[in-house]
């Protein structure tokens, strides 16, 4: 099988999909791996390192294209590279199909077989292939550097000669992998944390990495797969009460509470913004899904008046393009393992879970129940 890596043309994105380890190990599973000239830059992989692992190194991005059986991308396809698809191909990227139906439909129109990698169920089997998780770690990560940096005071309790210095107050909300490591690197950069999140599965994994967890009591909102369902607005304006006074006291909040295929939860309303102190920071992981905090704007780090910093930054973990590449990557040889035989060829078995939770188009049609739903009602 002949597998196509090209560059991402998302701007900033740095990331690419297949490191040379991986490389490596698929070739020597009679695969052929071709890589589009300069698409390992941003992640410091090179093509000489890359052709050293057993990769092809294509100049042209048609070539690269029209000679694909397989597709492995990060970012969904923009239109021009929908249009170079070859037909009867498969892709396999980010899509998220539920929120962008339009693109299913695109891909649909050429005959080709899209996985969404997104749309992965998490499940104990799909772990190593999960890369929502495995960037949601780099995210976590690297919203609490963000925030060390923004923000105007020491993270860490010292005792100096001129006296003590007190430990940063952290409020991380929503616990889920990017929250957990959030959670970690913020304790170990010294801070004192607190962390919430709607469902109550999660206080032990909290506690136990020496964060407080904040009790609210209301419905336990724990839903399928992991992810949290949305509560009633009386269990919304009991959380708010209960949040607002933990927010107010925080030197940096993280909020990282997301919904797949829906805008994120609003968990900060500007009222509650502004009643945190002068100099205080929030990082805003969800802001490409609309953002937790009402005053967040995508792609941007704003101040407010009361002098609170919103940092709004998308795509964190292309800031950390190495590791997140080969975490990425691995999950992609995972991914591909399962999804064919000994021989190296594809079988795409609709019986296989995962296989059933992220196939969305194939043989011309949308052919995932929820994606096609939402396709005919916005199409």
């Amino acid at each position: 099988m002949i597998i196509a890596i090209p560059r991402e043309t998302v701007p900033g994105e740095r990331r690419i999909a297949l490191v040379a380890e991986s490389v490596k190990r698929l070739v020597g599973k009679k695969h052929e791996v071709v890589i589009e000239r300069g698409a390992g830059s941003g992640a410091e992989c090179s093509d000489e390192e890359l052709q050293a692992a057993g990769a092809r190194i294509e100049p042209s991005v048609e070539a690269l294209y029209s000679g694909a059986d397989l597709l492995l991308k990060i970012q969904p396809p923009d239109a021009a590279e929908v249009e170079r698809l070859k037909p009867d191909s498969v892709l396999v990227s980010l899509a998220y199909p539920l929120a962008q139906p339009g693109l299913a439909r695109e891909v649909a129109k050429r005959r080709v077989t899209l996985l969404a990698v997104d749309m992965i169920p998490r499940t104990t089997l799909a772990q190593m292939m999960d890369v929502l998780s495995s960037q949601a770690t780099i995210a976590g990560y690297r919203a609490v550097l963000l925030a060390a940096e923004a923000l105007p005071k020491l993270f860490p309790m010292l005792m100096t000669a001129a006296g003590t210095i007190p430990p940063a107050k952290v409020l991380v909300l929503g616990a889920g992998v990017a929250g957990l490591q959030a959670i970690a690197t913020a304790r170990r950069l010294g801070a004192v944390v607190e962390a919430y999140d709607v469902r109550r599965v999660v206080k032990e994994q909290v506690e136990s990495l020496g964060a407080r967890f904040v009790n609210i009591d209301i419905e336990d909102a724990a839903g399928a797969g992991g992810y949290a369902k949305e509560l009633g607005e009386e269990a919304k304006k009991r959380q708010a009460e209960v949040l607002a006074a933990h927010v107010a006291k925080s030197d940096v909040v993280i909020t990282t509470a997301q919904v797949p295929g829906r805008r994120a939860p609003l968990l900060l309303p500007a009222d509650m913004v502004r009643r945190m102190k002068s100099g205080s920071v929030v990082v805003d992981i969800a802001a490409e899904q609309g953002g937790n905090c009402e005053l967040t704007r995508a792609g941007e780090r704003v101040r407010t008046e009361t002098g609170v910093t919103i940092i709004g930054e998308k795509n964190l973990p292309s800031q950390l393009s190495v590791h997140a590449s080969a975490m990425y990557s691995r999950n992609m040889e995972k991914l591909l393992a399962h999804v064919t035989d000994k021989d190296g060829a594809l079988v795409l078995d609709v019986a296989d879970e995962i296989v059933k939770g992220m196939l969305i188009t194939r043989g011309g049609e949308v052919v995932h129940p929820a994606v096609a739903d939402v396709a005919m009602r916005e199409g």
